[in-house]
C-alpha cells in the first residue's frame, strides 16, 4: 500500500537521500533553474538577470559565471541532453551556447532583433520565451540499430568489409572512411591573444575553448542529432542542430487570428515528430494547444546529418577564427605604422622649408645614408625629437608589431586556412557523390569557388609572411644605422669606435629600407583600407565565372610592374569577406534544404476551461503496431492548486503529420490541506508532484496516531509520484474547455496510482521550485534526482530518487 501524505501510515514515509546542498551567496533572480542531465551541476540566474551562475552540488560552490553587459538579461535556459552545452536566450535576441570547459559563449545564434519591450506589447514580439534541447536518432541510425548486428557504439564497433566478418569484429570500411577525421593529423590551432571583436574577445584565447569549438565528429555519435528549439513571443520557432548548424526560423501555424507562442516541448529519440505546446500570446490564460512538428530531414536527408552539421559548424567557426586573427593582424600592422609616422611628421615641415628646396624624410635620410651629410633639420630631429628614448620606442613598436604579425600569419592564419581546405575537400566529395539530383543544398561549383577563394587567401598570406620577414631584416639594419647617426650627431668623442661600427654597417639594406619600407611598407597592399569607390568598382569586376586565383596573380603582376591594378583584390580583408559571403550562401542553401522538410500538424486544444497556472508536456514511447504515441499534458489551475489535470492526446507518427486522433483526460484531487508547488514528468511511468502539506501537526507514538492542537510553523514538503499511465487512471473522452472527471487521491483506489516520499534533512527548508533528471551513466554513475530551490531562492538541494522509478529504456 502506498502512503498518503495526510494519512497516518503504518511506517513513516520513505525519505529521499540528500545528494548535496548549495548555499548561494545571493538569492537567485526570477524562476530560471536548469539541472545538468549527466553531471551534478545546476544553473541559476543572478545580478538582476544579467548573469548565469553554474553551481556544483555540495560545498564546491560556483563553477563558472557568465555575465552580459549593456542591460541584457536572461530570458530562457536549457542544457543539451548530453550535458555538454548550455543554451541561454538573452534579451538582445541572441542564444549564447556555453560549454563545460569555461564560461565564455562558444557560439552565438541570432534568433531575433533586440527587444526592449516589457512583455505585454508589440515591441516585445521578438523576445525569446522558450528553449529546449532534444536528441534524435537519424533514420539511418534507426535502421542500423534495428538490425541484430547493426548497432555501433563506443564499446562494441562492428565494421563490415566486403560483406564478410573478420573474427568476432566485422569491419564497415565505407563508414570508417566517412568519419575519418583528417583534421586531427594537422597541428592544433593556437590560441589568439585576448581582445579583438567584442563578441569573440576571449573566445579563441584558450586551448580549452578551441577544443570545445573544434570537437571532431565521432563515428559512435554520428547517428545522434541534437535539436535545439527556440520559441519567440511573436510565434516563431527557430531550429538549429548540434552546436550551431542553423536550420532556420519558421512561423507556427496560426489559430484563427491568434498568435501562438511556444511554452512547452517534448520528443522521443526514435521519432522525427516533435510535440509543441503553444499558448495564445494575448488571452485569458485558459487555452493551450498541442501541435505536432515533423522534422523530415531526420528521415530523408541524403547525407549524414551529424557529419554535415559538424563540418559546416567547423567551417563557420574557422571563418570566425580567421576574422579574429585578421583583427589582431591589423592591430599589429597599425602599431608598426603609427609611432614612426608621428616621429617623421615632426621633421616634415622643416624639410619643406629648406633653402635648397622642399624635401621629404625619405629623401633626406637616403641622402644622409648615402653621403654621410646631415641636413640641419634632420640633425635637430635626431637629437631633440628622437634621441635615445625615441629610438628605443620606435624599435620596440616596429619589431614587436612585425614579430606579432609574423606569428599570427604563420601560427594562426595559415593553419586555419589549411583546415578550411580539408573541410571543403570533404564537402566537395559529398557534392560529387550525391550530384545535382539530390537536394543537399549545395553543389560542386559552389564548393570549388570557396576553394578558389581559400587558395587566394593562402597565396596572400604567404606573400605577407615573406614581406614581413624581409622587412624585419631590413629594419634591423636601419635601426642600427639610425642609432649610430644619433650617437654621431650627439657626441664628438669616441669617433674611432663609431667609425668601426659604421664600417660594419649593412648600407645596402639601410638604403633599401629607407626607399621601400620607411614611408610606405609593401604590407600596405594587403593590410591597408581602400577607398569606398575603389571597393565598389573593383568588387563589380570580380565576376563569378573568373578564377579568383588567376585574377589575383594578374593584378599582383600589374602592381609590381607599376601599372594600374585592382586595389581591393589583394586586400586580405576583402578576400576574407568575399569567402564569408560565398560560404554563407552555401550554409543558407543547406539550411533551406533541411527547412523544407519541416511541417506542422493541426492544433489540438488541451484546455480545461479555467486559467492555467503551470503546465508540463511529455511525449510517450511510440507504439509498435499503430505507429502512434500518447502525448500527456499536465496542468494545474490558477484558482485551485489542489488538483492536477492530465490530458492524453493520441498522435499518429506515420503517414505524414496530422492532428490528434483521440483526446482523453482525467483529474486528480489531492487530500485536504495539500497543494501543488511544482510538477514534472520523469519518464513514461511517473509524474512527480512537489506538494506542500499544511494543517495540524500529526505526532506518532508507538504506532498510535495523536492529534496535536498547534499548527506547523513550516509547511511539510512531500514528493508525490503518480503512475499516470496506470490502468486505474480514469481517462475519459475530453471536451475542449471542460473539466474532466476527478479521481480523489484520498480514496480507496489511491494507492494503486500514487506513492509518497519525504525529504531527508529538510528541517527549515521549504522548496518552491523543482527540476527533475533521469539517471545517467554518460559521465559516471549519477542517479535519477530532483533539484529543489528554497523559498528564499538562496539554497539548492538535490535528492536522489529511488532506483525503482528509473526506466531502462530512457537511457538509450
Amino acid at each position: 500500500m502506498a502512503a498518503d501524505p495526510t494519512s497516518p501510515p503504518q511506517n513513516h514515509l520513505a525519505e529521499l537521500p540528500l545528494l548535496g546542498t548549495t548555499a548561494l551567496p545571493a538569492p537567485a533572480t526570477g524562476s530560471h533553474l536548469a539541472c545538468n542531465p549527466v553531471i551534478a551541476l545546476a544553473v541559476t540566474v543572478g545580478e538582476a538577470g544579467a548573469a548565469l551562475h553554474v553551481w556544483r552540488a555540495g560545498d564546491q560552490g560556483l563553477v563558472s559565471k557568465h555575465l552580459e553587459r549593456g542591460g541584457r538579461k536572461v530570458e530562457a535556459i536549457a542544457w543539451r541532453e548530453d550535458g555538454q552545452v548550455l543554451a541561454a536566450g538573452w534579451s538582445d535576441g541572441v542564444v549564447r551556447l556555453m560549454g563545460l570547459e569555461g564560461a565564455k559563449a562558444v557560439h552565438q545564434i541570432r534568433v531575433s532583433d533586440e527587444c526592449r519591450g516589457s512583455g505585454d506589447g508589440a515591441a516585445d514580439g521578438g523576445r525569446i520565451v522558450f528553449i529546449a534541447w532534444r536528441r534524435n536518432v537519424t533514420a539511418e541510425g534507426r535502421r542500423r540499430r534495428g538490425k541484430g548486428d547493426g548497432q555501433v557504439g563506443t564499446d562494441e564497433r562492428r565494421i563490415l568489409l566486403d560483406g564478410e566478418r573478420t573474427g568476432d569484429v566485422a569491419v564497415d570500411l565505407p563508414r570508417e572512411l566517412i568519419f575519418l577525421e583528417a583534421e586531427t593529423a594537422l597541428p592544433k590551432l593556437s590560441p589568439l591573444p585576448a581582445g579583438g571583436a567584442a563578441d569573440d574577445m576571449f573566445l579563441f584565447s584558450s586551448t580549452a575553448s578551441l577544443e570545445t569549438l573544434f570537437r571532431p565528429c565521432q563515428a559512435e555519435d554520428a547517428d545522434n542529432v541534437h535539436v535545439m528549439v527556440v520559441g519567440t513571443a511573436d510565434g516563431e520557432i527557430h531550429l538549429s542542430l548540434n552546436d550551431s548548424f542553423v536550420v532556420g526560423t519558421l512561423k507556427t501555424p496560426p489559430h484563427g487570428e491568434v498568435t501562438l507562442e511556444l511554452c512547452g516541448h517534448s520528443s522521443r529519440a526514435e521519432s522525427s515528430t516533435h510535440m509543441l505546446l503553444l499558448q495564445p500570446r494575448a488571452g485569458d490564460g485558459t487555452r493551450l494547444y498541442l501541435v505536432p512538428m515533423r522534422l523530415g530531414f531526420l528521415d530523408h536527408s541524403p547525407v549524414n546529418l551529424s557529419l554535415l552539421a559538424s563540418k559546416v559548424t567547423s567551417l563557420q567557426n574557422l571563418l570566425r577564427y580567421l576574422k579574429a586573427t585578421l583583427s589582431h593582424m591589423a592591430n599589429e600592422w597599425q602599431s608598426t605604422q603609427e609611432l614612426p609616422r608621428r616621429f617623421m611628421a615632426g621633421v616634415e615641415d622643416d624639410l619643406k622649408r629648406l633653402p635648397s628646396g622642399s624635401m621629404t624624410v625619405v629623401q633626406a635620410l637616403y641622402h644622409t645614408a648615402a653621403t654621410g651629410h646631415v641636413f640641419e633639420p634632420v640633425k635637430e630631429w635626431l637629437l631633440d625629437t628622437l634621441g635615445d628614448r625615441g629610438h628605443k620606442r620606435w624599435e620596440k613598436a616596429v619589431v614587436a608589431g612585425l614579430t606579432g604579425l609574423r606569428d599570427l600569419v604563420h601560427g594562426n592564419f595559415i593553419p586555419a586556412l589549411e583546415r578550411c581546405g580539408v573541410i571543403l575537400s570533404r564537402l566537395l566529395g559529398i557534392a560529387r557523390f550525391y550530384g545535382p539530383e539530390e537536394a543537399i543544398g549545395f553543389d560542386e561549383d559552389q564548393v570549388r569557388k570557396l576553394t578558389d577563394i581559400v587558395s587566394c587567401l593562402m597565396m596572400t598570406a604567404h606573400r605577407v609572411l615573406t614581406i614581413v620577414m624581409d622587412e624585419l631584416e631590413h629594419f634591423g639594419a636601419f635601426s642600427t644605422w639610425l642609432r649610430l647617426e644619433i650617437d654621431k650627431q650627439g657626441s664628438s668623442s669616441h669617433a674611432e669606435e663609431l667609425s668601426e661600427k659604421e664600417a660594419t654597417m649593412d648600407h645596402p639594406r639601410v638604403l633599401s629600407y629607407i626607399r621601400y619600407y620607411l614611408a610606405s611598407s609593401p604590407l600596405a597592399l594587403h593590410l591597408d583600407e581602400v577607398a569606398k569607390e575603389d571597393y565598389i568598382r573593383d568588387r563589380e569586376m570580380v565576376t563569378p565565372g573568373l578564377s579568383l586565383t588567376d585574377l589575383l596573380d594578374k593584378q599582383l603582376q600589374e602592381h609590381d610592374a607599376g601599372r594600374p591594378y585592382m586595389k581591393v583584390l589583394p586586400r586580405i580583408g576583402f578576400q576574407l569577406n568575399y569567402l564569408t559571403a560565398k560560404a554563407n550562401a552555401v550554409f543558407e542553401g543547406i539550411a533551406n534544404s533541411e527547412k523544407q522538410g519541416v511541417e506542422f500538424g493541426r492544433a489540438t486544444e488541451v484546455s480545461v476551461g479555467r486559467k492555467i497556472w503551470k503546465h508540463h508536456l511529455w511525449m510517450g514511447r511510440t507504439g509498435n503496431r499503430n505507429h502512434s504515441t500518447g502525448v500527456f499534458t499536465a496542468v494545474v489551475l490558477e484558482d485551485d492548486k489542489s488538483r492536477i489535470y492530465i490530458v492524453r492526446s493520441d498522435v499518429p507518427l506515420s503517414g505524414g503529420v496530422g492532428e490528434a486522433t483521440a483526446t482523453r483526460a482525467c483529474g486528480l484531487g489531492l487530500p485536504d490541506g495539500v497543494t501543488v508547488v511544482d510538477f514534472k514528468f520523469l519518464d513514461d511511468k511517473s509524474l512527480l508532484v512537489l506538494c506542500s502539506q499544511k494543517g495540524k501537526e500529526r505526532i506518532y507514538k508507538s504506532g498510535k496516531h495523536v492529534e496535536a492542537n498547534e499548527q506547523t510553523e513550516e509547511p511539510k514538503s512531500v514528493l508525490l509520484r503518480i503512475a499516470y499511465q496506470s490502468a486505474r487512471m480514469p481517462y475519459q473522452e475530453h471536451v475542449e474547455g471542460q473539466t474532466p472527471p476527478m479521481l480523489e487521491l484520498g480514496g480507496t483506489r489511491k494507492d494503486m496510482v500514487t506513492s509518497s516520499y519525504a525529504f531527508s534533512n529538510a528541517s527549515g527548508f521549504t522548496p518552491i521550485q523543482m527540476e527533475v533528471q533521469r539517471a545517467s551513466k554518460l559521465r559516471g554513475e549519477i542517479p535519477a534526482r530532483v533539484c529543489l530551490m528554497g523559498r528564499d531562492r538562496a539554497v539548492l538541494r538535490t535528492y536522489a530518487l529511488p532506483s525503482t522509478l528509473d526506466e531502462e529504456e530512457n537511457q538509450q
